[in-house]
């Protein structure tokens, strides 16, 4: 049989990817302003803060369609 799905701690584990992932964008913008980088590596790291970026996007909106599972849930 299935595994039920446990949604009772999915906000709080997209918050937590959500600091860990603005986390690395801070540091990979402190790299790109005082480390040296050829310029190959600047654009992967600017990259992956683009991608960074749209996943934060794509968090903040799964935050929002968990939280309102969870209100309704607590209805029924």
């Amino acid at each position: 049989m299935a595994n039920p799905d446990n949604r009772n701690n999915n906000v709080e584990r997209l918050k937590q990817m959500v600091r860990n992932t603005k986390a690395k964008m801070e540091a990979a913008n402190e790299a790109l302003a005082h480390e040296e980088m050829n310029a190959e590596e600047r654009q992967r790291t600017e990259e992956k803060n683009n991608r960074r970026k749209q996943s934060l996007d794509a968090f903040e909106s799964e935050i929002l369609d968990e939280q309102s599972a969870r209100i309704n849930d607590d209805e029924v």
